[in-house]
């Protein structure tokens, strides 16, 4: 597995990071509920309990299949995490008697759709650092600086590989191209896009290691256009895409191979073509390069050493990743 790099960073930080229900918390922020259908929206706050495991206990608590529950992203394990699933309406009055000590369902919303992945505005995290001594204080404070100003890189963060990396990359290409086979279909869909993000995950440090300034545009990339959520190209880096990306309005996009996805082109593409597999069968995507976390705030408690974090980041980015450009070094 390549090693995520962090140019802009000239420091390597000491501080503990601590991944658990006290030390990590997430709140997913939902898109618009239309307050009337057939779905109903609850929202689950929930400690130490991933979202699989949410799923299966309310799927037997219901008997229901777990298909019938959706869902707008995946949630940590060890962290303490508040999301939102929609169950089919009908259902009211049995889950307002489901009780668990590890979820507690905090509030619900009619909406007209079941959710899907990604189907949120973006996630806030609430994160402590320990043993942050007070020049890392400063330096943490420069560096999201930085981060507010030129964003931070996209990477997907070591969750996505699960523990055994490369055991886990060799049993997606088994899947992919020989002859092996894995009745759950869940693992089977995250061994697949585990292989898929690791093309990415190269392709950005290469991209990252042309300019230490920052991310250097190249003629021919596809831009995300963030305020219309919408992907386009560009032959030529003129000064309209320069501005657009100083200003956070666009941000470059790179490669998760599969079929029916657009390609970069010209000097983007001789990049890119380094990190692709033509042969992968499952669908492909684009994914933001640069992402620009939201709200920074930083609160720092002499006596114990702790630093506490708040931060809003878009769907589908990783708050660890966050956390390894502070430290610029690789958390796991």
């Amino acid at each position: 597995m390549i090693k995520r790099v962090y140019p802009l960073n000239d420091k390597t930080l000491k501080f503990r990071f601590l991944q658990n229900e006290e030390d990590f918390i997430v709140e997913e922020e939902p898109i618009k509920f239309s307050n009337h259908g057939n779905f109903l929206v609850l929202k689950v706050k929930k400690r130490n309990c991933d979202t699989w495991e949410l799923i299966d206990r309310l799927s037997k608590f219901l008997g229901i299949y777990s298909n019938e529950i959706g869902y707008a992203g995946l949630k940590d394990k060890r962290a303490t995490t508040t999301q939102y699933i929609t169950i089919p309406k009908k259902y009211s009055k049995e889950i307002s008697n489901f009780k668990s000590k590890k979820i507690e369902i905090l509030n619900t919303y009619l909406h007209n759709k079941k959710l899907n992945i990604g189907d949120l505005e973006a996630n806030r995290f609430k994160i402590n650092l320990h043993e942050v001594e007070l020049q890392e204080l400063f330096h943490i404070e420069k560096i999201f600086k930085l981060i507010s100003k030129d964003g931070m890189p996209n990477y997907f963060g070591y969750q996505r590989f699960g523990k055994e990396i490369k055991e886990n990359l060799l049993k997606a290409k088994e899947l992919l191209f020989g002859e092996s086979k894995i009745k759950d279909k869940k693992l089977a869909k995250m061994l697949i896009l585990a292989y898929q993000s690791s093309f990415f995950n190269a392709w950005l440090v290469e991209r990252l290691k042309l300019d230490k300034n920052g991310f250097k545009l190249l003629d021919g990339d596809i831009f995300f256009e963030i305020k219309n959520q919408k992907y386009f190209t560009s032959k030529t880096i003129n000064e309209k895409i320069l501005s657009d990306f100083k200003q956070q309005n666009i941000t470059p996009t790179g490669l998760l191979p599969g079929r029916d996805v657009f390609k970069a082109r010209d000097k983007a593409l001789k990049i890119e073509q380094k990190y692709d597999d033509s042969e992968i069968y499952e669908k492909g995507y684009r994914r933001e390069a640069i992402v620009f976390p939201k709200y920074i705030t930083c609160k720092y408690n002499k006596e114990t050493k702790i630093c506490s974090l708040d931060f809003v980041l878009p769907k589908g980015s990783y708050a660890t990743v966050l956390i390894e450009f502070l430290a610029n070094r690789n958390l796991s």
